[in-house]
């Protein structure tokens, strides 16, 4: 059989294992900032929105399950600490409770941000025919961009 993830060569999977080291850095920011925007949303949108971020962190935790076990699939170690989340990610960390509008715009930047890892990363796997990853990477380049539009729709209103 070709082109598992046994069968790619150290170098071929060192940019994938990049790619995906960054969007589960990514996802495991914004996984923690759409909980915590989920605890502190208030004011007329409060239902809608405070649902939304825990639909949105609820998503993200299985995501970076899966982006580790595809890690570990390709037979590296999971990057699995904050510090190193916090050190990578390109997300900004909710340090702050701001406005409902402002949770809603900051997290849909993440989403955004995060598609965009991904939509590399899946690039970064067709180059070195690692079909697998590439399919993780669009399925879940889709539910982010999903998320951003989402959100979009709300600062639209």
């Amino acid at each position: 059989m070709e082109d598992t993830a046994h069968e790619l060569k150290k170098n071929e999977k060192t940019a994938i294992i990049e790619g995906l080291h960054q969007a589960l850095a990514d996802t495991s920011v914004a996984t923690m900032k759409s909980q915590f925007f989920h605890w502190n949303v208030k004011g007329m949108s409060f239902g809608s929105l405070h649902a939304m971020f825990q639909e949105i962190y609820e998503d993200h935790f299985a995501g970076q399950d899966d982006l580790a076990e595809r890690v570990r699939a390709l037979g590296e170690p999971v990057e699995g600490s904050y510090k190193s989340f916090l050190e990578r990610t390109r997300i900004k960390e909710a340090t702050q409770v701001i406005s409902a509008k402002d949770m809603v715009a900051d997290m849909k930047e993440a989403e955004e941000t995060i598609a965009a890892t991904l939509r590399s990363l899946a690039n970064e796997a067709a180059e070195q025919r690692d079909p697998l990853t590439e399919d993780l990477a669009i399925a879940r380049a889709q539910v982010h961009e999903k998320f951003a539009w989402m959100l979009r729709a709300h600062l639209e209103g």
